[in-house]
């Protein structure tokens, strides 16, 4: 079975690391990551690096020519100087971007983090942003096109304390218990899981637009699993699937 070469734009912040994480070891996806600066690999990684500018980016996404390139950029408002040409220069330009480039170098898949509630109309401008991301990414066209939507996403992240967040994250367990129908795509979700959604379908052959809420995500997360503990699983009838 041949592996699956995956590229992952955005490896620095908490679903990059974790994605880097969950692939060591498992043999059907062959992962690379492109970043502005150098960060430590996790423990038995077996990866490319390329660390370089966002000028760069679009040469190395034609050179590799991967099967799927992983978008997993995104700031936030405090980093953005609180100010919105700042935000949208990383989370629409550069976003938009990646996806043009692996548009023009012919990449079949690609796969956005984008977040729950995301729409054009929406009077919330993160949501905004995303929505209207997501709106320039279906015109591209590409033959596979995932958009994951993630809720509240937990995680330790070292170098970013964000005392609203964590105190979210601390309370999610008990909020989730209430997120029932409709409410569960606002269920918290972990790095960890977010990075075996992606891997899992990044493993996808089937064509299409498919947006991701919590239960899909998790739907793939486990799919993971079960495939890194059984490889003779994942080999049958992929593709076939149809997603949410």
């Amino acid at each position: 079975m041949s592996r699956r070469r995956i590229l992952l734009v955005g490896a620095t912040g908490l679903i990059g690391r974790a994605a880097m994480a969950q692939a060591v070891g498992y043999e059907p996806v062959r992962l690379a990551a492109v970043a502005r600066r150098r960060i430590e690999l996790p423990a038995g990684a077996q990866m490319e690096m390329f660390v370089a500018g966002p000028e760069h980016w679009a040469e190395i996404i034609d050179a590799m020519q991967p099967d799927a390139v992983v978008c997993a950029l995104g700031t936030t408002w405090r980093k953005a100087g609180r100010d919105e040409a700042g935000f949208r220069a990383v989370d629409e330009a550069l976003v938009l971007d990646v996806a043009r480039a692996a548009k023009d170098a012919g990449i079949r898949q690609f796969i956005c983090v984008s977040a729950v509630g995301a729409s054009r109309q929406s009077r919330n401008l993160y949501l905004r942003v995303k929505g209207e991301v997501e709106d320039a990414l279906q015109k591209m066209r590409f033959t596979r096109l995932d958009i994951l939507r993630p809720s509240l996403l937990r995680g330790h992240r070292p170098d970013d304390l964000r005392l609203g967040e964590r105190l979210a994250i601390l309370a999610s367990p008990l909020f989730d218990l209430f997120m029932h129908g409709g409410y569960r795509r606002y269920h918290s979700i972990s790095a960890r899981r977010m990075a075996q959604a992606i891997l899992d379908l990044a493993q996808e052959k089937a064509g299409g637009r498919f947006v991701h809420d919590y239960d899909s995500l998790m739907r793939a997360a486990r799919r993971f699993e079960r495939d890194r503990d059984d490889p003779t699983q994942g080999a049958r009838g992929r593709g076939q699937r149809t997603l949410a």
